[in-house]
């Protein structure tokens, strides 16, 4: 087991520096001055050659490449040109409120789904089953920004339930588990949910009716153990392809939330990266997409710890 721990950790330190590079290379695929932010087009020669000189657009691309992976192993991500903030500072409270709403979305959906596709799986064929696969093909299929308009419309504007935007009232940042700011947070955690508990369940579905055919749950069944018994047996065969499944959804959620978090005006990672992206903030645009690989990265490398936990035939394969 150690063994194996130390193995995935060796292959995680090529795939990190992977991450770095391209994060650091995409920005510059994108059209556009990132000093037009600070600087308007018309602004002197000596101007702009002393702003990139400042942020160290005036190397060539190895060098920036260089100095920016040797400042964010330390720590330094740089400030933002918009705004002049320390970009560490502003991407970990974003993160926090990301991870807050990917949480609570990931666990519904995956929650939601395990139990639709285990009923599914159950009862393979029958109406519960049809009401299942209906529910998995919709949640794959819809897109979620359209599905956070159409939440908005109709339990912000028709039925004033639940709050249409901002993480707490009057539009504030700052999170407390209170009443208030959890209604703020019902609408968004619901509009991300769909897409994982589509696919939780069917892939749940899947696996559970594939493994009542197996041998093994005849022979538990000849045997006359009872139904509660038999399930015990075939979620912990199912479950390490459903943690594996899991994990990559939430770290989805967490890397796709842009479009959903800008429906909602919700202050996290997406609402973050857009506003770097239209304002071509290279420094915090790199900050942002890197600190969320990084997170989905480490999420993978848990998930390939936990799963010999649950399975060890995994760690002797």
């Amino acid at each position: 087991m150690v063994s194996y721990i130390l193995k995935r950790l060796l292959y995680t330190v090529p795939i990190a520096l992977g991450v770095t590079l391209v994060s650091f290379m995409l920005v510059y695929l994108a059209p556009g001055d990132p000093l037009n932010a600070v600087a308007p087009a018309d602004a002197p020669a000596d101007v702009v050659e002393a702003l990139k000189s400042a942020y160290g657009l005036d190397k060539p691309i190895p060098v920036q490449y260089g100095k920016w992976l040797l400042r964010a192993v330390q720590g330094d991500l740089g400030k933002s040109i918009a705004s002049g903030r320390e970009v560490l500072t502003e991407v970990m409270s974003a993160v926090s409120n990301t991870l807050r709403l990917a949480g609570v979305a990931g666990l519904a959906g995956v929650l939601a789904g395990c139990v639709l596709g285990a009923l599914a799986g159950y009862w393979h064929g029958s109406w519960i089953d049809r009401i299942a696969t209906v529910l998995s093909v919709v949640g794959v299929s819809i897109p979620h920004y359209w599905l956070g308009l159409v939440l908005t419309i109709i339990f912000s504007t028709w039925l004033p339930w639940f709050p249409a935007m901002g993480a707490g009232p009057g539009g504030s940042s700052e999170w407390v588990w209170d009443i208030a700011h959890m209604r703020h947070l019902v609408l968004p955690a619901v509009t991300l949910s769909v897409i994982p508990l589509g696919i939780i369940t069917r892939t749940v579905r899947a696996l559970v009716a594939d493994m009542l055919e197996q041998e093994f749950v005849v022979a538990l069944r000849a045997r006359g153990l009872h139904n509660r018994a038999i399930f015990r047996h075939v979620a912990k065969n199912t479950a390490p392809t459903v943690l594996a499944v899991a994990g990559l959804q939430i770290g989805y959620l967490m890397g796709g939330s842009i479009l959903v978090e800008t429906v909602f005006a919700w202050p996290g990672t997406g609402f973050l990266l857009n506003t770097a992206i239209f304002q071509r903030d290279i420094p915090l645009l790199q900050g942002t997409i890197l600190v969320l690989c990084m997170f989905f990265v480490a999420l993978n490398l848990l998930v390939d710890i936990v799963q010999p936990m649950i399975d060890p035939r995994i760690g002797r394969a």
